[in-house]
């Protein structure tokens, strides 16, 4: 059974990237591979991922040029540079870019592993695990499930409370349909998938009174909460 941690690899070697997608698949995360890098970004905008594992070398697009528009995107997510080139000056330049990690070629699988469960359970720690979010001019308390604004209070429902929670911990990057109803909802059915859509619209109009604010639907992926910066 796959866990909800979604990784996104970047790696042009065919035989290197399917060995070690296939690593990652069995130690029960779910990786989507990409072996071009003009393609990557693309790709990223259309999923929802927890982590990027980037090589540099890559045919139209170099690894550090798509880790700083992931970054410029969504500047929270981790990155780890995988990668052959282990000259000090390209070490450097991974970290400028943002990245968590910078592992060179050859390198050992289980300590790769070991990593990436680090760099998540910090990452998850530090936002799946808030109680207390700002939403342009709303402050959502996700523990009381209260949401309010100027002087005014709304109390959530559980579902809208989690959901809006969810939201918020995936901020200005997409949630993805399955995830949200699988964690909420128990099932991601027809029915289940209706309803979301029901407490989506709840959500937006108890967020109306802020135009900064956007709950943007993707269509048949999932939902984005979007929160333009004044």
């Amino acid at each position: 059974m796959k866990n909800n941690n979604h990784i996104f690899l970047v790696e042009d070697d065919a035989n290197f990237g399917s060995v070690l997608k296939s690593y990652l698949e069995m130690n029960d995360f779910t990786v989507t591979w990409v072996q071009d890098g003009a393609k990557a970004f693309d790709t990223f905008l259309q999923q929802s991922f927890d982590i990027c594992i980037l090589d540099i070398m890559l045919p139209n697009m170099d690894g550090f040029s798509i880790a700083k528009i992931i970054k410029q995107k969504e500047s929270e997510i981790p990155v780890i540079f995988l990668t052959a080139k282990t000259l000090k000056d390209d070490i450097i330049e991974g970290f400028k870019t943002g990245a968590d990690d910078y592992i060179t070629k050859p390198f050992d699988s289980d300590i790769l592993l070991y990593k990436i469960k680090a760099i998540l359970k910090r990452n998850y720690s530090n936002s799946e695990n808030e109680s207390l979010f700002i939403i342009g001019k709303y402050v959502f308390d996700s523990t009381l499930r209260v949401l309010k604004f100027e002087n005014k209070s709304i109390r959530l429902s559980p579902k809208e409370g989690d959901l809006l929670k969810m939201l918020c911990a995936n901020k200005n990057k997409m949630l993805t349909r399955d995830k949200a109803l699988k964690q909420i909802w128990g099932d991601d059915g027809y029915f289940t998938a209706r309803s979301m859509d029901v407490y989506i619209t709840r959500l937006r109009k108890y967020l109306q009174n802020d135009p900064s604010i956007e709950i943007e639907n993707i269509h048949g992926s999932g939902f984005i909460l979007n929160i333009k910066e004044t």
